[in-house]
């Protein structure tokens, strides 16, 4: 099944000496590098064997083998980016030499700020975002976004070939891709149960290994019901019986294992007083329904966490889809104390764009008081709104209505 950041991995390889492809477990990484054709050579460090020749003499595998070569799973062999260094700096000009992928952000990152720094770009592979889960071609509209020319240009777009009901299968699995390889729901709830304890067994007790295993699992299941709301530590820390900094620690480890996202608030040049509580959400909403023991698409629309669920989905959607073009951007939500709200603001080389997201079909201007404000005051070329509305056109004077069916 096509990735839409392909072509941007081929673009990096062209650039950089080194790819690193980071996500979370079971995002595609794996089957990014056995995609590769001649001359490329990929070593699984996970696997014993690969292990070892690798681990035998780092410096030497790389003079043996200096370009070409994929690494899966590189953080388990911390001694391997001094000498990638190395190796990169011996013929410092010549690009597209290296991919090295992880899973665990944060000793990844930590080794590549040491070792690789200024040498190697980064992709975050996610989990299949709804275009590529019913293999259609990525939408324009992330490309518009880029251009800046969404507001002159929107009535370009067409919707993919995927129906309400196609979209609503896609929100009630997530975006996970081996589920959608297999296509059985019995599998789909077994794998999910299994990748909960290989996360919590494997990854996280390896990664921090004096975490205690039963609060944080705790941890993970309360996620599930703060998932898309504000998030304020101490109450968190009283419920977990924790330090507020102990959930601190806790939100950092979910958002550096790529299962949560943190959003933190856009507080800049306000003239009005701003919620700082940060916002996040639960990457996959297969997960996130998982999680909260939904096991069909009406108990997702019955329950109580719905139009969370969906913004976030929607948003992740989003994100994932302006990463795989390359575009270089922040996300924030933005809360008042007097209640105005904007789901997610992204800044970036586009400008300022505030997004509102929305379940419903049909979506009032009186529903919409938040982004507006927000237009206004922040002087934004437009904003977006996101909802199941059939058609593509203008609400309102620089807001645009997109139906989900053009993400």
């Amino acid at each position: 099944m096509d990735r839409y950041y392909t072509d941007f991995l081929n673009e990096l390889l062209t650039l950089f000496p080194c790819v690193a492809l980071t996500g979370v477990r079971q995002s595609g990484k794996t089957t990014t590098l056995s995609q590769l054709s001649a001359p490329w050579q990929v070593y699984d460090l996970e696997k014993r064997s690969d292990y070892e020749i690798v681990v035998r003499d780092p410096d030497l595998f790389f003079r043996l083998n200096p370009d070409h070569i994929a690494l899966d799973e590189a953080q388990l062999l911390p001694e391997v980016f001094p000498a990638l260094r190395v190796a990169i700096d011996a013929d410092r000009g010549k690009n597209g030499r290296f991919i090295i992928t992880g899973s665990s952000s944060p000793e990844l990152m930590r080794s590549i700020s040491e070792s690789l720094a200024g040498r190697v770009a980064m992709i975050e592979v996610a989990p299949f975002m709804m275009g590529e889960a019913y293999a259609q071609p990525i939408s324009d509209l992330y490309r518009l976004i880029l251009s800046g020319d969404l507001l002159s240009s929107y009535q370009e777009m067409t919707a993919g070939e995927t129906s309400l009901q196609q979209h609503h299968d896609y929100w009630f699995r997530g975006g996970y891709p081996e589920p959608w390889v297999k296509n059985n729901s019995r599998f789909h709830t077994l794998w999910m149960q299994n990748y909960i304890k290989t996360y919590l067994d494997r990854d996280i007790l390896r990664l921090f290994p004096n975490l205690q295993r039963g609060k944080y699992q705790l941890f993970l299941q309360m996620l599930a019901q703060l998932s898309g709301t504000i998030i304020n530590y101490s109450d968190i820390a009283r419920t977990l019986g924790v330090s507020a900094p102990t959930v601190r620690e806790y939100f950092k480890i979910a958002h550096g294992t790529f299962i949560w996202r943190h959003l933190p608030p856009y507080e800049k040049n306000a003239s009005k007083r701003i919620v700082k509580h940060p916002k996040g959400y639960l990457r996959d909403s297969g997960l996130l329904h998982h999680l909260l023991h939904l096991n069909s698409l009406n108990d997702v629309l019955s329950h109580p966490q719905m139009g969370h669920s969906w913004e976030s989905m929607v948003i992740e959607n989003i994100i994932r889809g302006l990463n795989a073009l390359g575009c270089v951007f922040d996300y924030f939500h933005y809360r008042t104390s007097a209640g105005a709200e904007v789901d997610l603001v992204l800044e970036g080389e586009f400008g300022l764009l505030p997004v509102e997201v929305k379940y419903k079909q049909t979506v009032t201007l009186r529903e919409l008081k938040g982004i507006r404000r927000f237009i206004k005051e922040y002087q934004c070329p437009y904003g977006i709104v996101i909802s199941n509305n059939e058609r593509l056109g203008l609400l309102d004077e620089g807001l645009i209505a997109i139906p989900f069916a053009y993400l």
